[in-house]
């Protein structure tokens, strides 16, 4: 889907990333798709944070308008899409970690299970840098099935 041209409401790098970031569910539905392989729009809508269905469609197409995140057609249901971050999405990565550990730094109500915190705390660079890789794969593999798809010989 075509990333739709939307004019920028100020020159500040923040203030145009928290319009497209900063509401409440956008971010959570990028976590979803990244940290825990979510590709379709009933697991998105199942995950526990209570998301109403018309918001789910609209963070989803918002998410695709502003290049994050790419929809294709279902290989096997063809009334079904599935959702992939994109290399612009996936550069995301270190900014939602470096959130994760705010928060618990900062937000002592807040606990993150130890065996999702370990692997950060170790070792932050690993852990992005395998992650960012397994979805630029996964991606990869993804743009060459839809090309061949695109273009049967």
């Amino acid at each position: 889907m075509p990333a739709k041209k939307k004019r920028l409401r100020s020159t500040c790098p923040l203030a145009n990333a928290l319009d497209i970031l900063g509401d409440r569910w956008t971010l959570l539905v990028l976590r979803d798709l990244v940290f825990y392989g979510k590709r379709e729009f009933n697991e998105f809508l199942n995950g526990g944070e209570g998301i109403a269905t018309n918001v789910l469609a609209e963070r989803l197409e918002r998410l695709c308008c502003s290049g994050l995140v790419t929809r294709h057609d279902h290989p096997t249901n063809g009334k079904k899409y599935v959702y992939r971050a994109t290399r612009k999405g996936i550069d995301l990565i270190p900014t939602m970690v470096e959130l994760v550990l705010w928060s618990e730094r900062h937000l002592p109500e807040v606990k993150v299970p130890r065996e999702r915190l370990e692997p950060l705390i170790k070792d932050k660079e690993g852990f992005i840098q395998g992650l960012r890789g397994n979805l630029l794969a996964e991606l990869k593999m993804a743009e060459r099935s839809h090309l061949s798809q695109a273009h049967p010989n």
